[in-house]
């Protein structure tokens, strides 16, 4: 829908398939989008100058102080392309009368298949065996994983993107159970049963992870946590990375109670992910030290990269940016 009123938008941390696809979203919109490849921190807001709103992802810094530096700039409107909102102040932005809205699901399927795609790849141990091959070594050895059907798999968070894990790990044969405050009786509907979370922790062969950060999840994959696992549990994080934590799961893979790790996120992630770093040492030594374990697989924060998710992601945006800037109602708005 066109409009005579232009929303002229900052879009930071811009990818080659952000351009694309906020592109093509905006097509016949009243939003026109200028793109910048810096994260978005007190240092680069002034890139946002001109802009009457910005565009930000889940690594760009929102706090109290880059916010009262876009107000000052004349900038009242963030565009979030992303369902997690843990890296805004809403109470600051609330003050300030900064408007932000977000996109609040745009294919749990992506999500919960990439998080599938670990377990799987973590048990077949296809990487490494895809790299033998490569170098023809055809020796099985140290490639033995285990039947999925019959086992345990539980899920923590039981929202849209939990409920397709468990659907599909379901349809593998296996025993799908859940921790999550609020139980939902949909899902109990689909014969998964909500354990307390000592239960949970001792009876699940898996875990996943999909919940979001909030000062009650953060760092509940504690030393406690893995204490209380079956030995030898798989973990898999697609949510946040600071909902483990990192050193009491390193603890966990040295003594063997957890027997495999997949991670798509990780706690110190902004200054790592989205980024080539392949011609540079990597300063995290906590990131170095899980990358020495065999048992350990970790891709970028790629789980929502499909190309129906990225559509729904720009399409949202465009709406949200179109629908605030023209003083119109935003379902997805946070502030």
């Amino acid at each position: 829908m066109s409009d005579s009123r232009e929303c002229r938008v900052a879009v930071f941390s811009t990818q080659k398939y952000d351009r694309i696809f906020l592109t093509q979203a905006a097509t016949d919109s009243n939003v026109q989008f200028h793109f910048l490849e810096p994260r978005l921190e007190p240092d680069t807001v002034v890139l946002a100058q001109g802009a009457t709103a910005i565009c930000a992802f889940v690594n760009d810094r929102l706090d109290a102080e880059v916010l009262q530096a876009l107000k000052e700039s004349g900038i009242d409107l963030v565009a979030l392309r992303c369902a997690g909102f843990n890296n805004v102040d809403l109470k600051a932005a609330e003050d300030l009368g900064v408007r932000v809205a977000r996109v609040p699901a745009y294919s749990p399927n992506a999500v919960a298949e990439h998080a599938v795609a670990l377990v799987m790849t973590l048990n077949r141990k296809t990487h490494r065996a895809f790299n033998r091959v490569r170098e023809g070594n055809f020796l099985l050895d140290g490639l033995m994983g285990f039947d999925i059907n019959g086992r345990t798999v539980g899920v923590v968070g039981t929202g849209r993107i939990g409920r397709v894990f468990g659907r599909i790990l379901q349809g593998f044969g296996c025993r799908v159970v859940a921790f999550d405050p609020y139980p939902d009786p949909e899902v109990e509907e689909m014969g998964i049963e909500y354990l307390p979370w000592e239960a949970f922790l001792s009876q699940s062969d898996i875990i996943s992870l999909h919940c979001p950060l909030t000062p009650e999840t953060h760092a509940m994959i504690d030393a406690t946590a893995v204490g209380l696992m079956k030995p030898g549990a798989m973990l898999i994080n697609t949510s946040r990375g600071a909902i483990i934590d990192t050193h009491a799961v390193i603890d966990g893979l040295k003594s063997g109670r957890i027997g495999s790790l997949g991670l798509d996120v990780y706690e110190q992630e902004e200054n790592l992910f989205f980024k080539d770093l392949s011609e540079e040492v990597i300063q995290d030594d906590v990131f170095q030290r899980l990358q020495t374990f065999p048992n350990v697989l970790i891709t970028g924060h790629q789980g929502f990269l499909t190309r129906q998710a990225m559509e729904e992601i720009a399409r949202t945006t465009v709406d949200n940016l179109r629908c605030l800037s023209n003083d119109e109602r935003c379902f997805n708005r946070l502030v």
